[in-house]
C-alpha cells in the first residue's frame, strides 16, 4: 500500500485522579480504531495519550491518604496505562505531564510567552472553581454556579500571571470561519463562537501560587504554572517541540491532524490551545474532534450506587473485542450514549454471536462438511452472486466516506450490513439443499468460496475496530487481513486453499442468568470500595441492607379536586445537572435541574436518601410552576417528586423510558 504521509492524533490526556470508568476508556478506544484504520488506509500513524497529573485536586487527594503527590499520580498513571494496554490501544507515546522533557519544555514556554509579552504579573480576585480548578467572573456564572461543572464558586484573591487572550481573539475567530472543518461537530463550533468568542474573552490565569504541586515558573518559583498551560502543551512537547529548536519528529508530525476529546472541554482546545500556538507561532491542528459521553442507563456513573463500569470487567465478562465492539458502536455521532449491562448481552448476542459469529462457524463447518475444508471457485455462477458481491465490493467506500467525518459507528455498521449480507446469501442459495445433488457440487463449491471471499473482506474492513476478532477470522480462514487497496477486488482468496478443520466459536452466546449475579457482585463490590475510601477521608456514609418494602400502602386520600385544579400544576421531565449539599443543614440537597431550554434552582429534603453525587445526571419528574421559595436561605424554584414507603424511605420519580428534559408530563 502506498504511503499517504503522516497521521498524527492524540486523545485528551486523563487527569490522574482515579481509576478511569469505561465513559473515559472510550475515548482510547476510538482513538485507536481511528488510528488503526488510517494505518490500513496507508498513513504513516502516531498515537500519543497520556496523563494529566499536576494540580490542586492531586494534592489534596494525596494529602488526604497520606501520600507525596508523585506517588499518588504515579500509582493512578500505571492503572490508567494497565486499561489504555488492556483494551488494546496502540499507541506511540504515553506521555506523562511530570516527564522531565515535559516539564523542562513547560518552562521554556512560559519564559518565551512572558518575554514576548502575553503573558504578565497581576493579582486575580475572583470566583474560584477547585474541581475545575477555573476563575470565573460574576458575568460568567450560570445560576450563580460555575458554568463547566455547576458547582459552587468560592471568592479567592491571589498573585498570578495572566495571558493576554483578547490580543488573539479576533485572529482566532477569522481562523474558524475559515477553516469550518477545525471544530467537529459543528454544533461545538456553534457553542464556542456564540457562548465564548464573541462576547469577548477575558486575560486567562495562567499561575497558581495557592499550592505547589505543579510545574514551577522557574524565574519566579512561588508560583506554578497553571493546569491548561501544562496540560495543552503535551500535544507539541511530546513529539520534540522547544522554543529553542524543535526536533526533526515535530516538524514531521505537526500540525496534528486529529486532536480527539470529549465534549466537555471543547472550549479549552478551540480556545485557549489555539491562541497558545499562534503566541508560539506555532501552527494550528488540523481538527479537534469534542465525542459525546458513554451514560450508566442515562445516568453519570457514580461509586457511590455501584453503577460504574470499568473496562477491564467488561474485558473478563465479555472479552476485549466485544468491549470495543459496543462502545464503539453503541456511541451517537453527537449526543450521549446510553450503556447498561443488559443492553451489553442484548448487542452481544444479536450481533457478535449471531450475524458474525454463527457466519463464521457456519461457513468453515460447511466447507469442511462437503469439501475436506478446500475452498474452491469453479465459476459456476447465478445471479444472486452479483448482489452479494456488489455488496462486498462496494463495502470499502462506503466506510471511506463515513471515516471521513469519523463516524466510527456507521463505519461499523456497513461491516455488519456485509457480514448480513452474507447471511441472507446463505438463505438464498441454501447450501444444504445443493449437497443433496451431486451434479450441483461445482455450484456449492462457488457458493462457499464466494462465502470465504466475502467473509475475508469483511474481517479485513472490522480489523481498525476489532483487530483481534478479524485476525481469529482469516487465521481459521487460513489467510491474511487484506490490503485496503484490495477490500474492492473480488476473488483473490486462494483458489484451492484450505480453512481450519476445528473452527472455533468467535463468541458463545451469554445467558443473563448467568452473567447478572457477576455483574450484581461488582455492584456490592463498588459500594463496599467506595463506603472505605469516603471512610478513610473522614467522611461518614449511610449504609442500608438494599432490601425493597414491597407490601402496599394505605393511603389516606384528600379531598377532592376539579380538573381545573388540577390544570394549573405544570410536571415536566427535568435533567439534574449538578448537586450539592446545602450547608448548615442535615437535610437538604441544593439541585440545578435543566427543564428543557432554562435551569431551574430547586432544594429538597432528600439528603439522607441521596448524595449529590449520586443525583447529577439523573432525569427526574418536577413540579415547575410552584411559587419560589427560600430554604434553609436558598431559594428554591420548583419541587422534585418522590414517592414515600410506610417506613419514611423517599424514592425520586423517574421516567420509566428515555425522555428528553422540557418533556411535560400530562
Amino acid at each position: 500500500m502506498s504511503n499517504k504521509g503522516k497521521y498524527y492524533i492524540t486523545t485528551a490526556i486523563a487527569y490522574a485522579s482515579g481509576k478511569p470508568h469505561i465513559g473515559n476508556t472510550y475515548e482510547a478506544i476510538l482513538a485507536d480504531s481511528i488510528a488503526r484504520y488510517k494505518k490500513a488506509e496507508g498513513y504513516d500513524v502516531y498515537l500519543q495519550t497520556g496523563t494529566d497529573e499536576h494540580g490542586q485536586k492531586i494534592q489534596e487527594k494525596a494529602e488526604a491518604i497520606g501520600v507525596t503527590p508523585k506517588e499518588y499520580v504515579d500509582d493512578v498513571a500505571a492503572e490508567i496505562k494497565r486499561i489504555w494496554d488492556l483494551v488494546g490501544t496502540s499507541y506511540d507515546r504515553f506521555i506523562r505531564t511530570t516527564d522531565e522533557d515535559h516539564e523542562r519544555c513547560v518552562k521554556k514556554i512560559f519564559k518565551k510567552l512572558y518575554d514576548k509579552g502575553d503573558i504578565y504579573k497581576g493579582a486575580y480576585e475572583g470566583l474560584y472553581c477547585t474541581p475545575c480548578e477555573s476563575f470565573w467572573t460574576e458575568s460568567q456564572l450560570v445560576d450563580g454556579k460555575c458554568p463547566d461543572c455547576g458547582r459552587e464558586v468560592k471568592p479567592a484573591k491571589e498573585e498570578a500571571y495572566f495571558f493576554k487572550m483578547s490580543k488573539y481573539a479576533d485572529r482566532l475567530i477569522d481562523y474558524i470561519n475559515e477553516h469550518p472543518e477545525f471544530i467537529q461537530p459543528v454544533s461545538r463550533k456553534n457553542e464556542m463562537m456564540n457562548n465564548f468568542l464573541i462576547p469577548g474573552l477575558q486575560d486567562l490565569c495562567v499561575s497558581r501560587t495557592s499550592f505547589s504541586w505543579g510545574i514551577p515558573v522557574d524565574f519566579d518559583p512561588k508560583h506554578v504554572v497553571y493546569v491548561w498551560l501544562d496540560a495543552l502543551t503535551n500535544y507539541i512537547t511530546g513529539i520534540g517541540y522547544d522554543p529553542d529548536g524543535s526536533t526533526e519528529q515535530f516538524n514531521k508530525l505537526w500540525p496534528a491532524d486529529l486532536h480527539l476529546i470529549g465534549k466537555d472541554i471543547v472550549r479549552f482546545h478551540t480556545i485557549y490551545w489555539p491562541i497558545f500556538l499562534m503566541a508560539l507561532d506555532v501552527p494550528l491542528p488540523k481538527q479537534v474532534f469534542g465525542h459525546p459521553w458513554l451514560l450508566q442507563g442515562g445516568d453519570k456513573m457514580s461509586k457511590s450506587k455501584g453503577n460504574v463500569i470499568y473496562a477491564d470487567d467488561m474485558v473478563d465478562l465479555f472479552g476485549l473485542d466485544a468491549t470495543r465492539y459496543f462502545v464503539l458502536h453503541e456511541m451517537p455521532y453527537e449526543n450521549d450514549g446510553i450503556i447498561t449491562w443488559d443492553l451489553v448481552i442484548e448487542r452481544y448476542n444479536s450481533e457478535l454471536a449471531n450475524v458474525l459469529g454463527n457466519l463464521v462457524n457456519r461457513t468453515i463447518s460447511m466447507s469442511n462438511k462437503y469439501f475436506d475444508g478446500v475452498v474452491k471457485s469453479t465459476g459456476v455462477k447465478e445471479d444472486v452472486d452479483d448482489d452479494l458481491k456488489a455488496t462486498v465490493t462496494a463495502t470499502i467506500g462506503k466506510i471511506g466516506k463515513k471515516m471521513e467525518n469519523l463516524r466510527v459507528a456507521d463505519s461499523i455498521t456497513e461491516v455488519f450490513a456485509l457480514f448480513r449480507r452474507c447471511n441472507k446469501y446463505i438463505d438464498e442459495t441454501e447450501p444444504w439443499n445443493l449437497a443433496k445433488d451431486e451434479a450441483k457440487k461445482d455450484r456449492l463449491a462457488e457458493v462457499l468460496y464466494n462465502l470465504v471471499e466475502s467473509i475475508t473482506i469483511g474481517a479485513s474492513l472490522l480489523h481498525p475496530f476489532l483487530p483481534t476478532t478479524a485476525e481469529k477470522i482469516v487465521d481459521q480462514l487460513n489467510t491474511d487481513i487484506r490490503d485496503f487497496d484490495d477490500c474492492d477486488k473480488f476473488g483473490l482468496y486462494a483458489n484451492g486453499n484450505k480453512v481450519t478443520d476445528a473452527p472455533q466459536i468467535l463468541f458463545a452466546r451469554l445467558d443473563a442468568k448467568e452473567i447478572m449475579p457477576k455483574i450484581d457482585a461488582l455492584k456490592e463490590a463498588q459500594k463496599k470500595e467506595f463506603i472505605e475510601e469516603q471512610k478513610r477521608l473522614g467522611i461518614e456514609v449511610e449504609q442500608n441492607d438494599g432490601t425493597e418494602e414491597d407490601d402496599a400502602i394505605d393511603l389516606e386520600i384528600r379531598p377532592e379536586i376539579g380538573i381545573d385544579d388540577f390544570g394549573k400544576l405544570q410536571f415536566a421531565v427535568g435533567e439534574i445537572v449538578a448537586c450539592e449539599a446545602v450547608e448548615k443543614s442535615k437535610k437538604l440537597l441544593c439541585s440545578q435541574v435543566k427543564i428543557g431550554n432554562q435551569t431551574k434552582q430547586i432544594v429538597s429534603g432528600i439528603r439522607k436518601y441521596y448524595s449529590p453525587e449520586e443525583m447529577v445526571g439523573k432525569k427526574v419528574m418536577v413540579l415547575v410552576n410552584l411559587k419560589p421559595a427560600k430554604l434553609a436561605g436558598i431559594l428554591s424554584e420548583g419541587m422534585l417528586l418522590c414517592a414515600e414507603d410506610a417506613n419514611g424511605e423517599l424514592s425520586l420519580m423517574v421516567p420509566e423510558k428515555k425522555m428528553p428534559s422540557g418533556a411535560e408530563i400530562c
